[in-house]
């Protein structure tokens, strides 16, 4: 099988890598806007134009590497509808574009897969889409983001301030140089989108989904959880009820006991649940040029072998977002008691003049609102659910 790559960075690198030790796939064009440092044997086969991709007849694949939403919805749209498979690990462009994407490819024969989308080098999506062939999926949930893991491992584990360890994570190179999309859980979010669209035969997009981040969490948070048998991870939940879809991002304050509180540093944690199976969870790295360029070719030798991604539409309406009135306590850090939080708090410490508060069982979508509401007054809080 001959493929072209297009973006030649982390990621695209590595599936080249991979690739190179997989039988009978040639990389035969690599898109990029310059030559990489080690690399300089690719010159003949490196342009400057997508249309050599498009337009070569012996080209059966592309990977698309260069992440984002544009130029690569372009790119992809069109090695689509030129009748070429595509592999992508691009998590922004499936979350907000599933539908166009995979319609487009089913009108076209040809396929289109994102295994590398969610969870990296973990088998995450591919395993989902196995399970759900002969089980129901009600439950998906997890550790999607590593960059966020690390973070808060860390501070559990040093005692450390939010902004030292998101230092350390991008001297690392665990977090961008703007890391909102990690710490805000918007890479959570989209990643969420896509195994909640996969795992219920849905059409979620962003926008149904409730999301908190980690980025006002600090030492004293961690502190205060340690003390009373908690450690904090940012999970991803989406749940599959009579009603609907109930999606959500947040803060969970983890048992130590949990599977979810025992993973360390910038590993990934990812869950399904199944009507017959029960309840299946996949660890690993969730990130990194090997792991996710791994992922990225296990989807082009599925594409060779002839072996298809199932992602049915046929529940999409039956199976919709609806408002999240899932129910559970929190815990919730704020420097004000106001009337809006004491109408919900079931107890509560003061601590030179902070409050440490844990809250009665309130719903998840009137938590977000409140969060929401707190950060837009410039009076951000922290709070995060407690699993019992």
């Amino acid at each position: 099988m001959n493929i072209g790559i297009i973006g030649f960075g982390t990621v695209g690198s590595g599936a080249y890598e991979i690739a190179k030790a997989a039988t009978d796939i040639n990389v035969k064009r690599i898109l990029a806007r310059h030559g990489r440092e080690g690399y300089e044997n690719l010159d003949d086969i490196i342009t400057h134009n997508i249309e050599d991709l498009i337009e070569d007849k012996e080209i059966d694949l592309v990977v698309e590497a260069i992440g984002g939403i544009e130029p690569a919805r372009t790119y992809v749209l069109a090695c689509l509808n030129a009748g070429k498979h595509v592999v992508t690990p691009n998590k922004n462009l499936i979350s907000a574009y599933f539908e166009e994407l995979t319609e487009t490819a089913s009108r076209n024969g040809v396929e289109l897969r994102f295994t590398s989308t969610s969870g990296g080098g973990i088998p995450w999506l591919f395993n989902l889409m196995r399970t759900k062939r002969c089980d129901k999926i009600t439950q998906v949930r997890g550790i999607v983001n590593g960059t966020c893991n690390y973070i808060l491992d860390s501070m559990y584990d040093k005692g450390a301030d939010f902004a030292e360890m998101l230092k350390i994570a991008q001297d690392l190179g665990y977090a961008e140089a703007d890391p909102s999309s990690d710490i805000e859980g918007t890479d959570t979010l989209r990643k969420t989108v896509i195994s909640a669209n996969i795992a219920f035969d849905a059409l979620l997009k962003e926008e149904d989904i409730y999301c908190y981040g980690i980025d006002t969490i600090e030492a004293r948070d961690i502190a205060y959880l340690k003390e009373k048998g908690y450690t904090c991870k940012l999970l991803m939940n989406a749940k599959l009820t009579d009603a609907g879809i109930k999606a959500w991002v947040e803060p969970v304050a983890c048992p130590l006991t949990s599977l979810e509180a025992n993973v360390k540093a910038n590993n990934n944690l990812i869950t399904l649940v199944g009507e017959s199976i029960g309840t299946q969870s996949f660890y690993g790295q969730g990130a990194g040029r090997l792991p996710t360029g791994e992922s990225v070719v296990q989807d082009v030798i599925d594409i060779r072998d002839g072996i298809k991604m199932e992602y049915s539409e046929k529940n999409s309406k039956k199976y919709a977002a609806c408002s999240c009135d899932e129910v559970q306590k929190y815990y919730i850090r704020h420097n004000k008691m106001s009337e809006d939080i004491m109408s919900f708090i079931e107890k509560y410490e003061e601590k030179e003049g902070v409050f440490y508060c844990i809250s009665k069982p309130i719903s998840v979508a009137r938590m977000h609102d409140m969060g929401r509401h707190f950060k837009e007054e410039g009076k951000p809080m922290f709070f995060a659910s407690i699993r019992e």
